[in-house]
């Protein structure tokens, strides 16, 4: 059956950044697609995306001056790991994974993951890529992982995060919110979900990726509308924030976001030089445990 449209490709020519980066600073969510030849999309996908290959990530990290990068197993690829798998072992000590794991994944299967270099399940609760999971398939999975030290990721949007707080708050391992918890801008950084999400900070397990400001805009570039909410999550816990570019953006249909754009926008949201090295490189090496 034909499958929905993940939108245009990246931006192909984005800028230098204003700011130098520093050594060892990494890009904690973004994603990989193909090459189709070698890694054919499967039937059971929830959407079409551009083809997007290590090789142009690697590519657009070396233009942006990032080292190290945390690719996260997309539904574009559905349950194959093997593109991210595959740059795991072709660039030792670079990368780490995400993966998507089922409650029928073996512990040897995980244990496999691992071994290369995946460090964390994810989990999805938003409508287009397939709606909310079974919670207590989540556990299911969740306990899987737990004896390898993995991360638990959480994907939510809107209200979501007020609705799923107390069990988020109760996962027994280490908690990772994507792209802030996608609150509605309009409600700013004081609005119900915010304010659930930096009660979760407070626990000491969660972990929040200022990533996908883009997203929450509605003004478009250069996306100023939504800069006081990831200030906001680095002013009350910088300890345990990171940043992603969430390359190659897909499942956007609008103009597609200049990755060396969203990387000065890091020196906005996060003009203290010490910080924004925290969130670059000490954060992420504790977080995904770089070797």
């Amino acid at each position: 059956m034909p499958m929905r449209p993940g939108g245009p490709p990246p931006n192909p020519n984005p800028r230098k950044p204003a700011f130098v980066l520093p050594v060892g600073a990494c890009d904690s969510h973004c994603h990989i697609f193909g090459p189709f030849a070698r890694f054919p999309l499967p039937d059971g996908r929830s959407f079409t995306p551009n083809e997007a290959p290590e090789a142009a990530l690697r590519s657009l990290h070396d233009r942006l001056g990032f080292s190290r990068a945390v690719i996260v197993q997309s539904q574009g690829h559905g349950f194959d790991h093997r593109p991210v798998l595959a740059a795991l072992r072709e660039n030792p000590g670079r990368y780490r994974g995400v993966a998507l794991i089922r409650r029928t994944d073996s512990e040897e299967t995980i244990a496999e993951l691992g071994a290369a270099g995946f460090c964390g399940a994810r989990f999805s609760f938003l409508a287009h890529l397939g709606g909310a999971p079974d919670l207590a398939a989540v556990q299911e999975v969740i306990a899987k992982v737990k004896p390898f030290g993995w991360h638990v990721a959480i994907h939510v949007a809107g209200h979501d995060i007020v609705r799923y707080a107390d069990f988020i708050a109760g996962i027994e391992a280490t908690v990772v919110i994507d792209h802030m918890a996608r609150p509605p801008v309009a409600e700013g950084a004081d609005g119900p979900a915010i304010t659930a999400l930096r009660r979760l900070l407070d626990t000491g397990n969660i972990w929040v990726k200022i990533s996908g400001t883009d997203r929450l805009s509605v003004e478009g570039p250069p996306y100023r509308d939504g800069l006081a909410i990831p200030a906001s999550l680095v002013g009350h816990a910088p300890e345990r924030i990171v940043w992603g570019s969430d390359w190659p953006h897909v499942n956007l249909h609008g103009p597609m976001p200049d990755d060396g754009e969203l990387v000065d926008l890091l020196g906005e949201v996060v003009p203290d030089g010490r910080v924004r090295d925290r969130i670059l490189i000490d954060n992420p090496a504790e977080l995904f445990r770089f070797r």
